[in-house]
């Protein structure tokens, strides 16, 4: 079957003839001098922005891909072709280091509606609360309207009340928390399976760790005294200052690094998120003692980069600049681009009086807030647009985009919500604190082991959840050339990196998972640099797509 569609070349809008692959055929698109396929018969696929004629860092050619709005396109209903059984997605990637967006979607041909198709990317997320949980962890997911019927008890890190925040570092799953009882501080937790967690120590005995960061191949914690009456609970006897930033060592050993202060704003006691922009690891407070932008400069060493006249937390990172949250009226986010801070929140309609979280979804900018939980998210003419409310909530928490869809977490209720439609909320689960406080947090949210998880205030649980089947390389993907395979075969997920096994699914029916079933919504276009959370930001070359499963020893053989 052949398709006449309009595709942009070297800014010339021509009629191109598409063939549609035959069931059986692998097709392989070198890209590196072109979007030709490897045969040069004809082009498959509609270019939306991609370069050719900017080498990688080392110097070879590979299609460039810009992290804003560049990416490949097959317009035609992809899934029956490839998708309906077992199939390879083999590409090479290079995210260089320091980057000031996110590495995003590599490869995307999946319908929201729907909730059906294929998700393949490079998972770095900031400004999930106060937490950077996920720094350039590849992954790979399949969705075909299959969720767990409800979330898992991973159990309750110490004697938290509340999970401030996570990392993935090292193939481990790191956890923040405030442990606000007489004698108690806030630790580290490392997930050891189950609902055990292994206790990684108190940095400096304030009764929170209020943020954690990977930055440079170690793993980063920020001190806080947090106001747990803010919560509506007792408040903490523990009076301790933190405002302080630790690197972790191993065991239960921590490196100070610093301390938040500076001669305008005075000296932090609270630390208010960390996030790594522009290969530097920067830092914000929650009070106003000290509040503003700091850089981290080394050793003990902190860089003022000033403030805009309010509080600024929760840094995300996103298309070349800082974007920061404030807890102080009117709220509204600020950019910063490394110089300065600019106000983005003027048209954020209803107004609102505080925002808490950011997500990329769908290549744009989310925003979570209060007083009626609100979501926004930022269009390109740099407009606030309302994307909806979760239920009668009063705040929505920490975001995250997931297999394909966007969920959010909340108060009072802690339910997690997913984005369904333009503006349509569906709760996901249960209640996850059935406590009898007045305000019960879904806060902190992080991708590991394939699993949506998400922290809790004040039973300081945190629980998981997978939606569809997904895995996940829970190391930092290094900087440099890199081949990633994604395989489906039979009832499982693989994911290698450098042909070496990084991830292998839960046991799955493979009747339950199959794409390639007729679409009511329409045909799902297949789309490389793009997919439902954001676009790639990188080089691409060598991308093959196989309807089968390629072998381990295949897979290792490949150069």
């Amino acid at each position: 079957m052949r398709t006449k569609i309009h595709a942009i070349l070297g800014g010339v809008c021509a009629p191109l003839l598409l063939a549609t692959p035959a069931l059986g055929e692998e097709v392989h698109w070198p890209l590196q001098d072109s979007i030709w396929n490897s045969s040069g018969a004809v082009p498959r696929l509609l270019n939306h922005g991609v370069v050719f004629d900017v080498p990688a860092p080392d110097g070879s050619r590979a299609a460039r891909f810009d992290g804003v709005s560049a990416f490949l396109e097959r317009r035609e209903n992809w899934a029956p072709a490839f998708f309906v059984g077992d199939f390879t997605v083999s590409v090479e990637v290079f995210v260089e280091e320091p980057l000031d967006d996110a590495p995003g979607d590599i490869l995307g041909c999946f319908d929201p509606y729907t909730r059906r198709g294929v998700n393949f990317g490079i998972a770095s997320y900031s400004g999930v609360a106060n937490s950077q949980p996920n720094h350039r962890n590849a992954y790979f997911g399949v969705y075909n309207g299959k969720l767990e019927t409800d979330w898992t008890d991973c159990g309750r890190p110490g004697q938290a009340v509340f999970i401030f925040g996570f990392a993935v570092h090292d193939g481990a799953l790191y956890a923040a928390t405030c442990e606000a009882h007489e004698g108690g501080a806030g630790h580290v937790w490392r997930y050891a399976g189950g609902d055990r967690w292994e206790d990684c120590g108190s940095p400096d005995g304030s009764n929170a760790v209020a943020a954690l960061a990977v930055h440079d191949g170690a793993l980063y914690a920020g001190t806080s005294r947090y106001d747990t009456t803010g919560s509506a609970m007792a408040a903490s006897p523990n009076t301790t200052p933190g405002g302080k930033v630790y690197r972790y060592d191993g065991g239960t050993a921590w490196t100070f690094c610093g301390e938040l202060s500076n001669p305008e704003t005075g000296t932090a006691a609270t630390l208010g998120g960390l996030a790594v922009f522009q290969g530097a690891l920067h830092a914000t407070t929650l009070k106003q003692d000290g509040f503003g932008l700091y850089r981290y400069a080394g050793g003990e060493t902190w860089a003022y980069c000033g403030n805009p006249g309010r509080r600024v937390l929760n840094p995300c990172v996103f298309n070349g600049a800082l974007h920061m949250v404030s807890y102080d009226a009117p709220g509204g986010p600020f950019r910063y681009d490394g110089k300065g801070f600019s106000y983005i929140g003027a048209t954020i309609t209803p107004p609102i009086q505080q925002d808490y979280s950011f997500a990329v979804y769908g290549g744009e900018l989310h925003l979570s807030t209060w007083p009626e939980a609100h979501v926004y998210r930022l269009d390109r003419s740099g407009v606030w647009r309302l994307r909806g409310r979760p239920g009668d909530e009063l705040e929505t928490m920490g975001m995250m985009a997931y297999n394909g869809k966007l969920y959010t977490g909340t108060l009072p209720s802690a339910r997690v919500y997913r984005l369904d439609g333009a503006d349509r909320w569906t709760p996901v689960g249960r209640v996850l604190d059935a406590s009898d406080n007045k305000y019960r947090r879904a806060w902190s949210m992080a991708l590991f082991q394939g699993r949506l998880f998400c922290g809790t205030l004040p039973s300081g649980r945190v629980f998981s959840l997978e939606a569809g089947r997904c895995v996940t390389d829970d190391h930092a993907l290094p900087t440099g050339w890199r081949r990633l395979d994604a395989v489906r075969r039979g009832g499982r997920l693989f994911l290698y990196v450098d042909g070496k096994q990084a991830a292998e699914s839960a046991p799955f029916d493979p009747a339950d998972y199959d794409l390639g079933v007729s679409d009511p919504f329409g045909d799902i276009p297949l789309r490389i640099g793009f997919g439902a959370s954001d676009y790639f930001h990188g080089w691409m070359r060598n991308l093959r797509i196989s309807p089968r499963a390629l072998s381990a020893e295949e897979l290792a053989a490949v150069k």
